[in-house]
C-alpha cells in the first residue's frame, strides 16, 4: 500500500511540478485554499483540473479570515507591483512587502498537516522554491527545516513537511517538469486571477523568464 501525502496545491508551477514529482511515492489528496485572493477562483480550477490528470482527491479550504485581515495587495484593492529587475533583491523584496500575506505558508502548512494526521498521511507537500526564497523567508530551506523540527514535537505521527522543489530555480522547476512531460498548461501563476495571465506581475514576470531561460515552449496566454 502507498504511503499517503497531503499536497498544498495552488496550481502554480511550483507545487505543481512537486505534486507531480511525487505522484508515483504517494496515495496524494490535494487542498487549495479560497482566503479571498484576487486569483482564487482560478487557482481552484486549475487545481481541479491538474488533480484530474494526475488522478488525486483534490478539495477546497475556504479561509475567509485571513484574506479580511489585510495588509496585501493579493486581497485587497491596489495596484499589483511589477518589478523591473528579477535579480535586484532590495526592488523584489520591496514587491514582496506589498504581496506578503500575514503568516500564509504557517496557516496553510498547519491545516496540511492536521488533514495528514486525521487522513493518517506521512506528509505534507509544498512547492517552496530556492528563486522565491530569496524574498520570501517562509521558502526557505531554513524555515522547512524548523517547520519540520516542530512537527517532530507536535504531531503523533511524525509528519513531515516534503518540498521537493526548495533548491530549485524557476528554470529548473521547469526543467523538471519538461523531464516527466508536465502539462504546464494545466497551471495558472497570475496574481490578478484574471482568465489570460497578465504577463506583468512578479509571478507572471518569473513565470516567462523560467521558460526562456529553460529554453522550453511556454504554453500560457498573456495579455500583455
Amino acid at each position: 500500500m502507498m504511503r499517503k501525502a497531503i499536497s498544498i496545491l495552488s496550481a502554480g508551477m511550483d507545487s505543481s511540478v512537486s505534486t507531480a514529482l511525487l505522484s508515483r511515492e504517494y496515495d496524494i489528496s490535494a487542498i487549495t485554499f479560497d482566503y479571498g485572493q484576487r486569483s482564487a477562483q482560478m487557482e481552484v480550477r486549475y487545481a481541479r483540473k491538474l488533480s484530474e490528470y494526475l488522478g488525486i482527491e483534490h478539495r477546497v479550504i475556504e479561509l475567509p479570515w485571513l484574506g479580511e485581515l489585510g495588509g496585501s495587495v493579493l486581497t485587497d484593492d491596489g495596484e499589483l507591483p511589477s518589478p523591473g529587475d528579477l535579480d535586484d533583491v532590495e526592488e523584489c523584496l520591496e514587491t514582496a512587502r506589498k504581496v506578503w500575506v500575514p503568516g500564509r505558508n504557517i496557516v496553510f502548512t498547519s491545516v496540511g498537516v492536521s488533514f495528514a494526521e486525521a487522513l493518517d498521511a506521512d506528509a505534507v507537500i509544498v512547492g517552496w522554491d530556492r528563486e522565491e526564497a530569496a524574498t520570501f523567508p517562509d521558502n526557505s530551506r531554513e524555515f522547512l527545516e524548523a517547520f519540520n523540527s516542530l512537527l517532530g514535537i507536535g504531531t503523533l505521527r511524525g509528519v513531515r513537511v516534503l518540498a521537493p522543489v526548495i533548491d530549485m530555480t524557476k528554470k529548473e522547476i521547469v526543467e523538471a517538469g519538461m523531464e516527466m512531460d508536465f502539462p504546464f498548461e494545466l497551471t495558472y501563476s497570475c496574481y490578478t486571477g484574471e482568465d489570460v495571465h497578465c504577463g506583468v506581475c512578479e509571478s507572471c514576470l518569473r513565470r516567462r523568464r523560467a521558460f526562456e531561460l529553460a529554453g522550453a515552449e511556454d504554453p500560457t496566454e498573456y495579455r500583455e
